[in-house]
């Protein structure tokens, strides 16, 4: 038999407990590679660091202090729009870490004027993107890198931050120096090595945001020093002055980010979430159910406080969401059914044979005995809807596919609902 050619030959690589299959992307201070682990077999993003980095004599420090920075965060940040770090190992002059794998690309490729995505997805990814910022400013984190390049598409208008490296971890001891960052995304307070907080973040998801929007940097020049003045002492033109047609409405959600003093920015990651959420109902069709959307109705429900954030975005994709119009039947009386329901807008009657037993508004669950009972069962009455309504129905398989913690969360509101619910009832018998 005769030899295999050079090029067909087992290139194969084994780092630690991973099997590389091949390279995904190559930056100047390391490779990442598609890998499997050989205990798992789950695949990963492998950042491999390489001996000459660690060594090199002017940066080498920082390189390994940055590498060090974001192996710490293994098994720690665990939210929907985050990269998972799921693993590192640090020796003397290399080290790997292993992160969740998004084979999406990231946002930096729709970052010019001709690859812009839909000012809706942007407005969508951003709203996600402030949840995730938020829970790692919780968690003591402030990014100090966010940027398109950070910004990993998993799917659709799903994203996930990436890249902790340059993360400032208030909770450290480790001295930790404020200008690390990109300078065309970095805050004015960080430029000048001020204490950052959330708002120093939030500076550099209104430059995302801006260019994402408008497929240029808010502010360019050729010299650092340069930019430095710009970001310091002027204003961005505003993105519908850069962007024909864009909305003048988006505006001021925009530049009150991009708001030179950190208190003249939103005062809250959520107040900067709600401010996308409504921005995006501006350029959607009206009956169209955005993320947002979803998530701002049950993050309002006071039921659901029990809930992290990540379970919340779980119960959102759970649902089926749908729209209904006065007077449409909701539920049918008698009718075989698992299901149940949550009432995000609008307000619904409940009527069994013809006499009217309840109003429900929104915020409220309805049709849970079914659910909590399990299998198929009739329904007990008919609800009808009174006005307009936005309403996610829940279908057991659906909810099987949440974490089991999410599951006893919901299941305890939904029985405690029902309590409240047969407690009002008898109080009405009562009388």
């Amino acid at each position: 038999m005769a030899d295999a050619p050079a090029f067909e030959l087992d290139l194969s690589l084994q780092i630690g407990k991973y099997d590389v299959e091949r390279q995904l992307g190559k930056g100047a201070t390391g490779t990442v590679y598609l890998a499997v682990n050989t205990f798992t077999g789950e695949k990963v993003a492998l950042k491999v660091i390489e001996p000459e980095v660690f060594r090199d004599p002017q940066f080498g420090a920082v390189h390994r202090s940055q590498f060090l920075n974001e192996a710490s965060l293994a098994g720690k940040l665990k939210h929907p729009h985050i990269v998972g770090i799921l693993d590192a190992v640090v020796q003397e002059d290399a080290g790997h870490i292993a992160m969740e794998l998004v084979l999406g690309g990231d946002l930096s490729a729709h970052s010019t004027p001709d690859t812009l995505l839909p000012v809706s997805d942007v407005l969508q990814m951003m709203f996600k993107c402030c949840g995730a910022l938020n829970y790692a400013f919780q968690e003591g984190i402030v990014h100090r890198d966010i940027k398109p390049a950070n910004i990993m598409i998993v799917e659709g208008t799903e994203v996930k931050i990436a890249d902790f490296g340059a993360a400032l971890l208030r909770k450290s001891q480790a001295v930790q120096t404020a200008s690390i960052g990109s300078p065309f995304y970095m805050s004015p307070e960080q430029m000048e090595d001020k204490p950052l907080t959330h708002h120093s973040d939030m500076y550099c998801l209104g430059v995302a945001l801006y260019e994402l929007l408008t497929g240029q940097k808010p502010f360019m020049s050729d010299t650092l020093d340069g930019l430095v003045q710009k970001v310091l002492h002027q204003e961005p033109p505003l993105p519908s002055s850069v962007r024909p047609g864009l909305t003048k409405a988006l505006d001021p959600v925009v530049m009150r980010a991009l708001a030179k003093k950190p208190e003249q920015r939103y005062a809250t990651w959520a107040d900067f979430a709600l401010e996308l959420a409504t921005a995006v109902k501006l350029v959607l069709p009206i009956d169209a159910i955005p993320d947002s959307e979803k998530y701002v109705a049950l993050k309002s429900v006071n039921m659901l406080s029990g809930l992290s954030d990540a379970e919340l975005w779980e119960l959102a994709r759970a649902g089926r969401w749908t729209r209904f119009a006065a007077k449409q039947p909701v539920i049918t009386e008698n009718a075989a059914g698992q299901s149940f329901f949550f009432l995000a807008q609008g307000q619904v009657k409940v009527i069994k044979q013809g006499r009217l037993l309840n109003m429900i508004d929104k915020k409220e669950f309805f049709g849970e005995m079914a659910y909590i009972r399990g299998g198929e069962l009739p329904r007990h009455a008919t609800v009808e809807a009174m006005t307009g309504l936005l309403l996610a129905e829940f279908e057991p398989e659906a909810l099987s596919k949440m974490s089991i913690g999410a599951q006893l969360q919901l299941t305890r509101t939904l029985v405690r609902n029902l309590v409240d619910r047969l407690e009002f009832a008898n109080s009405r018998v009562a009388k």
